[in-house]
């Protein structure tokens, strides 16, 4: 058998040859605190990863998307602990080459990816599930995107809120915030309500006012002004009641799908029906 030694020439002709990005990603090695596009990078603790996706009730029907990536770490667990799809968009390229390294030696390669993208212009729009860790400053420059995002899609962002969109629930760990939000419904503006059923066959005019999930208003009794008590906005989930013209209050519970709203009311009086809203 005869050994064949290449010269140094073809050495180095092999070297070229190889794939840029694969040398790259074989000495690449992300370290605390180095810089990125607008923030550094910190990774989230593991524990608090775990709570985040908890708060959010990931599921195996959620599709997660994690804003600024990182080592993909939010985007593996969602997939090895959670059995959710994901996807972690990550600015720097070299990071975002490592963190599909990691997915892959996650054996989450299947339901997971992590993609090199800016996140204020990629579209994200068909997320269950959003996580973040960025700045105040860039969550508020994201609020708008996810505000206008599906009502009932759940958001955590650890460490920073979003200013006076109150979150729904703030979590404490190890001296550590997570916050969570679930996107609203946008149901301000004047509504036409119908009651059928329950002897109650009636058609009304509903006021809402919003403030992100927050709402109150009024609905039209004759000449008179009945305040909502109790009104609640969760996603597309609405409730609130009133006092009729009577005097016996009505409570009604239902879904928000677009111009249109439609649920179940019942009476302190016994009385039960349906009721259907369009928007004007």
């Amino acid at each position: 058998m005869h050994w064949f030694r290449p010269a140094a020439a073809a050495l180095v002709a092999l070297a070229i040859a190889l794939p840029a990005a694969a040398q790259k990603d074989k000495s690449y090695e992300p370290h605390i605190g180095q810089p990125g596009k607008d923030v550094i990078w910190v990774p989230t603790p593991d524990e608090v990863v775990e709570r985040m996706l908890r708060m959010a009730q990931v599921t195996p029907d959620d599709y997660v998307v994690d804003l600024g990536a990182g080592d993909g770490k939010i985007a593996i667990a969602a997939v090895k602990k959670f059995g959710a799809r994901s996807l972690g968009i990550e600015y720097n390229p070299d990071m975002a080459r490592h963190a599909q390294l990691n997915v892959e030696r996650a054996g989450a390669a299947g339901r997971a990816r992590i993609v090199q993208g800016d996140i204020f212009v990629s579209d994200f729009s068909q997320a269950t599930v959003v996580t973040m860790y960025l700045l105040p400053a860039l969550n508020l420059k994201l609020r708008p995107q996810l505000l206008a995002m599906r009502p009932g899609t759940r958001v955590v962002s650890h460490s920073f809120s979003m200013d006076d969109w109150e979150a729904d629930e703030i979590s404490s760990l190890d001296g550590r915030r997570a916050y969570f939000w679930v996107v609203p419904a946008a149901v301000a503006g004047a509504w036409t309500l119908e009651l059928a059923g329950g002897g109650a066959a009636e058609k009304l005019e509903l006021t809402l006012e919003q403030r992100y999930q927050k709402i109150e208003g009024t609905v039209a009794l004759g000449n008179a002004l009945g305040g909502l008590r109790e009104p609640r906005l969760r996603g597309y989930l609405v409730a609130f009641a009133y006092v009729d013209g009577k005097g016996v209050l009505r409570e009604f519970s239902g879904k928000v799908s677009g111009a249109r709203m439609e649920g179940t009311f019942r009476a302190d009086n016994g009385t039960e029906g349906r009721w259907t809203a369009a928007k004007k």
